[in-house]
């Protein structure tokens, strides 16, 4: 039975995945760069990657179009695999992978520090989560 605190966590990425096709993978991309830019400053580079690393791996089961071997790199362009097989697929396609690979991800994160942190550090990325239909439409700008 899912937890509360893990629904209302998945509801969030939901409304946050649930992009226009037009912007789709640009939105997808930016809350990957915020998240990492708030949760590499925790666990390091080599923690995001090995969690960035096992979420693509588990999520590619349902999507066997992802790159499973995209670590991301430490340049600017840390998601440019990420960006190129979502750029392959619709729209549609590239919500749905990435609502997966973003709940695979905080899903195995919160195994791993708690759902309190874990909310502390979402928080921190993308804004409260009252302000998710407000930071959909500043990403997309």
């Amino acid at each position: 039975m899912m937890k509360k605190s893990d629904s209302q966590r998945h509801q969030r990425i939901q409304n946050l995945t649930a992009q226009p096709a037009q912007k789709a993978v640009d939105a997808a991309i930016h809350l990957w760069e915020q998240l990492a830019k708030h949760l590499i400053s925790i666990v390091g580079e080599e923690g995001f990657n090995s969690l960035y690393a096992r979420s693509l791996l588990l999520a590619k089961s349902s999507y066997p179009w992802l790159v499973a071997n995209a670590l991301p790199s430490q340049n600017r362009h840390r998601f440019a695999e990420l960006r190129i097989s979502f750029e392959a697929q619709a729209p549609e396609q590239t919500n749905a992978a990435n609502r997966l690979l973003l709940i695979t991800f905080t899903d195995i994160l919160a195994s791993l520090i708690g759902e309190q942190l874990t909310s502390r550090i979402l928080n921190s990325a993308w804004g409260p989560p009252t302000q998710d239909k407000g930071s959909k439409e500043h990403q997309n700008e």
